[in-house]
C-alpha cells in the first residue's frame, strides 16, 4: 500500500511547523489512517497514537460512545464520528484529531450502501464533519484506501486554512 508521498510529507512539515500534534480514532478504514501517519517524515514528533474500535462495544468502551446511540444506529452516524474525534484527541491529548466510521461493504445495516462519516476535531471543537458515500459494488479494500486518501486530502486542506488563519 503507498499513500501520495507528497500528500504524506505535507501533513508532515504543516504539524511539524506549527508545533502540534494529532491522533485517529477508526473503525472502517481499520488501521489504515494509522498506517499513514506512522509512514510521515518525523512522525514520532506530531503523532500521538491512533485506536481502531471496529465493533460497537469497543467504541463504547474506548472512545465513550453512548451505548442507546450507537445501538440505534449500529455505532454509524455523523455523531458517533464527532464524538470519537473529540474523546481520542482527550485519549492521547492531542490538538488535532480524525475520525471514521462507516461500511465498506454492503450490509443490511447499511442499507446495502457503502459510506463512511469522518470527523476533524481541533482542540477541543469539531471544525469538519462530512459523509463519503462510494458505489455500492466497490471492493471493501478499495472503499478503505479511498475513504483514507481522501481524508487525508481533506486534513491537508484544513491545515492550509490553519495556516493562513495563523
Amino acid at each position: 500500500m503507498q499513500f501520495q508521498q507528497n500528500l504524506l510529507e505535507y501533513i508532515s512539515q504543516c504539524l511539524l511547523t506549527t508545533g502540534e500534534t494529532i491522533s485517529v480514532a477508526e473503525s472502517v478504514t481499520s488501521g489504515l489512517l494509522q498506517l499513514a501517519f506512522s509512514q510521515m517524515p518525523n512522525s514520532s514528533l506530531f503523532y500521538n497514537g491512533g485506536i481502531t474500535t471496529y465493533t460497537m462495544l469497543e467504541k463504547v468502551k474506548f472512545l465513550d460512545i453512548d451505548q442507546e446511540e450507537a445501538e440505534m444506529c449500529d455505532s454509524v452516524s455523523e455523531n458517533i464520528t464527532k464524538t470519537m474525534a473529540l474523546n481520542v484527541a482527550k485519549l492521547f491529548d492531542t490538538d488535532w484529531s480524525i475520525a471514521i466510521t462507516g461500511y465498506s461493504s454492503p450490509i443490511k445495516s447499511s442499507l446495502y450502501k457503502i459510506f463512511s462519516y469522518f470527523s476533524f476535531s481541533y482542540r477541543g471543537e469539531i471544525i469538519l464533519t462530512k459523509r463519503l458515500e462510494l458505489h455500492h459494488k466497490t471492493q471493501a479494500l478499495d472503499a478503505q484506501l479511498y475513504f483514507t486518501e481522501f481524508i487525508l486530502g481533506c486534513f491537508k486542506s484544513e491545515l492550509n486554512q490553519f495556516l493562513i488563519l495563523k
